[in-house]
This record gives C-alpha cells, sequence and structure tokens, in this order.
C-alpha cells in the first residue's frame, strides 16, 4: 500500500484540490451535496477544543502526503507545505462571503497536520518503511 501511494502522486494532488476547493468555495459544497443548503455544514463528530472537521481532513491529507513523499528532503519540504497550507487557507476565509476564520479551526488543521508529521517522524525509520 506504500508503494500504491509514490506510484501514484496525483492522489495527493487530487486531495490538495479537493481540500482548496471546499475550503475557497463561498458556501458549504458538502451541505449543498447532503442538505441542499449551502449554509449548513455537515459535522462528523462534536468539536471539542479543535474543529474535527478540519483535524480529520488534514490527517486523511497530511498521511496520503507522507505516504506519497517519503524521502527525507521531501519530509521537510512537505511538511512545511502542509502547515504553510492549513494557515493560509484558513486565513483566507476571512475574505471569502459566507466564510469565517476561526481559531478552532485553524487549530484543528495544524493539529492534524502535526499528529501525521509526529507519527511519521517515529515511524520513518523503521526498516519496513525504508524504500
Amino acid at each position: 500500500m506504500i508503494n500504491y501511494f509514490s506510484k501514484y502522486k496525483f492522489i495527493f494532488y487530487l486531495f490538495n484540490f479537493i481540500l482548496i476547493i471546499l475550503y475557497l468555495f463561498p458556501g458549504s459544497l458538502l451541505g449543498w451535496f447532503l442538505y441542499k443548503d449551502f449554509n449548513l455544514q455537515p459535522q462528523i463528530t462534536s468539536d471539542f477544543f479543535v474543529s474535527t472537521n478540519h483535524l480529520y481532513a488534514y490527517i486523511v491529507l497530511s498521511a496520503i502526503g507522507f505516504l506519497t513523499f517519503r524521502k527525507n528532503n521531501q519530509f521537510n519540504i512537505l511538511s512545511i507545505y502542509l502547515i504553510f497550507l492549513s494557515i493560509v487557507l484558513e486565513v483566507l476565509q476571512y475574505f471569502i462571503p459566507n466564510r469565517s476564520f476561526e481559531f478552532s479551526d485553524l487549530f484543528g488543521n495544524l493539529l492534524g497536520v502535526i499528529i501525521v508529521i509526529v507519527l511519521f517522524y517515529f515511524f520513518k525509520n523503521n526498516e519496513n518503511f525504508k524504500n
């Protein structure tokens, strides 16, 4: 499975594209798809201190990214990219109609990325994980 992602990088790029569209669309595309209402945002689980929807989205995106780009120099660049992406997309929501900047969303984004960075940092030294 690990080799699957590194051979098919388009999966990571597709997830990036979908996430950017979902973040920057003025309203909720998922709300329209599920409830036929752009103002309703589906909630997977209730929020705790961070937005769980954002946490889950960035855990999935980060995991796919780190499975795709496993080399050491790629690990560092991808970590910076994902942190930068999580901050920029949330800040851009401040300027988009029907969207809003929220610190709980930002912390959910960053926590999702950091969780995967920590997990992959510990697992990258494992013999089965190396190329």
